[in-house]
């Protein structure tokens, strides 16, 4: 399934169900198959955002690191792409929403 956010304000943004909602869970929304990020909501949901990066990023420099690791207990996304790179794109649509006072909404 794919997740669509829309906004009156920037282009939409797609993203496959699991990423998606990896950032749902982190901004404190219920993944589901409609939604909404008010403005009201916005500044809350962007530093939530901004707080798993900056913790994602400070656990894989302690992990870089720490001790030599095997690569079969290594915790890197298999696919290479941090949360930043995957938030990127929903944040900018969030403050760019936000800053025109439109609310972003998914399944509608």
């Amino acid at each position: 399934m794919l997740y669509k956010f829309k906004s009156q304000a920037a282009a939409e943004v797609i993203m496959l169900q699991p990423d998606a909602e990896t950032l749902l869970k982190i901004i404190g929304k219920s993944p589901g198959a409609q939604g909404i990020v008010t403005v009201a909501q916005v500044p809350a949901a962007v530093a939530a955002l901004r707080k798993a990066i900056k913790e994602q990023e400070a656990a894989a420099f302690a992990r870089d690191m720490g001790p030599a690791q095997d690569d079969k207990e290594s915790e890197i996304d298999p696919d290479g792409v941090s949360l930043r790179r995957r938030a990127a794109p929903f944040i900018d649509l969030l403050e760019k929403s936000a800053a025109a006072g439109k609310d972003v909404v998914w399944g509608v």
